[in-house]
């Protein structure tokens, strides 16, 4: 496991206490999980998501994580549609291991695009993993 000063907690993200991770760009926003969350479930082995299409509420659950010592849910921090899921990760579910950044989950286009504004910086995501 990772010290705090360890992990990759970049400063342009908001962040979820369940800790996920959105970016916005162009209009849609990209979701994953954070270094914190990647290395606390150890090796990924499966994700679980959903269809192109699918609508979600902020808050809902939209996939999980299965690894090897732990099957984790998924909440969607902002509500939308699916326009992409990333599907490198079907067959190479480690990658999130590698890079939790470079591989988000899900692409959304939001419904209410300042729902971002609710979420945590990246200081307020550190106070929350400090405890």
């Amino acid at each position: 496991m990772k010290e705090l000063s360890e992990l990759n907690l970049p400063e342009n993200l908001r962040y979820t206490d369940d800790h996920e991770w959105t970016s916005s760009e162009g209009g849609t926003m990209k979701i994953g999980v954070s270094d914190y969350a990647q290395d606390q479930m150890g090796d990924i082995v499966f994700v679980e998501m959903p269809e192109v299409g699918d609508n979600f509420d902020k808050g809902d659950e939209f996939g999980t994580l299965e690894s090897v010592k732990a099957v984790s849910e998924l909440f969607i921090p902002v509500g939308g549609e699916v326009i992409a899921v990333n599907e490198a990760l079907e067959d190479g579910p480690e990658l999130i291991n590698k890079d939790p950044y470079a591989n988000w989950i899900v692409e959304i286009k939001p419904s209410d695009p300042s729902e971002i504004d609710q979420l945590l910086t990246v200081e307020a995501y550190r106070e929350i993993l400090k405890g």
